[in-house]
């Protein structure tokens, strides 16, 4: 893991420590049989458990069995896993950040005592029902509806490209309460109830070792009890997306450096042109030290905007800012370290090109990068320019 500047000094020995733990259990766990969990279309379910042992689902949350790691322990958990596969990174995210996050934030207390505990250890999984075929980086135009019918809600509408879909024990839905015009809510639905169907999304190319899902609710009944009570309006999907971005502005340089360190090895060893090896050659070097420059970069920015979330002062410009940096960033490294492979870049051998797949969905999921330029310009001028 490049760290030019020794940005490591700036971590407590508990952060340090997570950092060294995880990445033990990827290097002995993860990368053994990722690429063929890759290849084949499969999540590596065998983990889950491990990973909870470790504490990482929920990590930087505090109280109900959860690990309570800062905000720095937190990304380097999800940088390493990260370096694994992002399906791997994405399976704890969306537990930890879109799903135990609201409830911990917004939900009451019967629900945090219930729900976060099995959370923690992965024996209830969570999935995030906000993404509608229709409506992706326009949220607000939800179809998904909630009818109120006495005691109970009755929830109908589609959601796409839901990580965790199928393995999911409990689902967090948003819907508009009363019709298409109604007040967004958020409601806790369990996956095994009638009406409730999670369809796998097959034939992707990126991806590919994530469970991805589209969620059919027709006329699925649940009670009172079930509505997240904090949280009004578009503010509890949005939070809590900005708390999973700042996951993903840390997990994505992991991947980058996993890219990185197979390039460094691969170009030392690779030998062309009067027997010596491409490391020797000034085009290759320069492709390498501006990977080196941007993981750089990626990392400072992850550690400051660290700092500032821990001092409460983080705005949602900011995480828009290192999550399209960091993931640009992350896919343009991954591409110029394929053309340094040449045409073993290509394979499953390597890890390049599967991180490099991944990085095309990081790219596009959780805000697009043009809506975070988006973000970005409006907090420059003051004027949204969404429509």
């Amino acid at each position: 893991m490049p760290d030019l500047l020794d940005l490591a000094r700036h971590f407590t020995p508990e952060e340090r420590a997570v950092r060294d733990s995880v990445r033990g259990f990827v290097d002995a766990r993860v990368l053994p049989t990722i690429a063929d969990h890759w290849e084949k279309g499969t999540f590596p379910s065998e983990l889950i458990p491990e990973i909870a042992a470790l504490g990482l689902l929920g990590c930087n949350l505090q109280g109900y069995g959860c690990a309570g790691l800062s905000d720095v322990g937190y990304g380097l958990a999800m940088q390493e896993l990260e370096r694994g596969d992002s399906g791997v990174r994405s399976f704890a995210s969306v537990q930890g950040s879109l799903v135990m996050y609201p409830i911990h934030t917004y939900g009451s207390e019967e629900q945090k005592s219930k729900l976060l505990p099995e959370m923690a250890k992965g024996k209830i999984i969570g999935c995030f029902g906000l993404t509608e075929p229709d409506y992706g980086s326009n949220p607000a135009g939800m179809r998904t509806t909630a009818i109120d019918d006495g005691d109970s809600y009755v929830l109908s509408g589609t959601k796409r490209w839901i990580t965790n879909g199928n393995m999911a024990q409990i689902a967090l839905v948003w819907a508009k309460v009363g019709g298409v015009d109604g007040e967004v809510r958020g409601f806790l639905v369990p996956t095994d109830a009638r009406g409730f169907e999670a369809r796998l999304i097959h034939k992707k190319v990126s991806l590919r070792a994530s469970v991805t899902s589209e969620l059919i609710l027709e006329d699925v009944r649940v009670p009172k009890s079930a509505i997240l009570p904090g949280v009004r309006g578009m503010k509890g999907p949005l939070s809590t997306l900005t708390a999973a971005r700042f996951g993903i502005a840390w997990g994505v340089i992991g991947s980058a450096t996993a890219c990185f360190d197979c390039a460094v090895d691969y170009a030392k060893h690779r030998v062309q042109f009067a027997g010596k090896p491409i490391a020797s050659h000034q085009l290759v070097q320069a492709k390498l030290a501006e990977c080196l420059s941007q993981i750089t970069n990626m990392q400072l920015l992850a550690l400051e905007v660290s700092r500032i979330k821990a001092e409460k002062k983080m705005i949602p410009a900011q995480v828009s800012l290192i999550k399209r940096h960091n993931v640009r960033a992350a896919l343009e490294i991954a591409r110029t370290c394929r053309d340094i492979l040449g045409g073993n870049g290509i394979t499953l051998e390597y890890p390049v090109m599967r991180h490099m797949c991944n990085l095309e969905t990081v790219f596009t999921y959780e805000g697009t990068h043009d809506v975070h330029t988006l973000v970005l310009g409006q907090h420059v001028t003051g004027i949204p320019a969404f429509e």
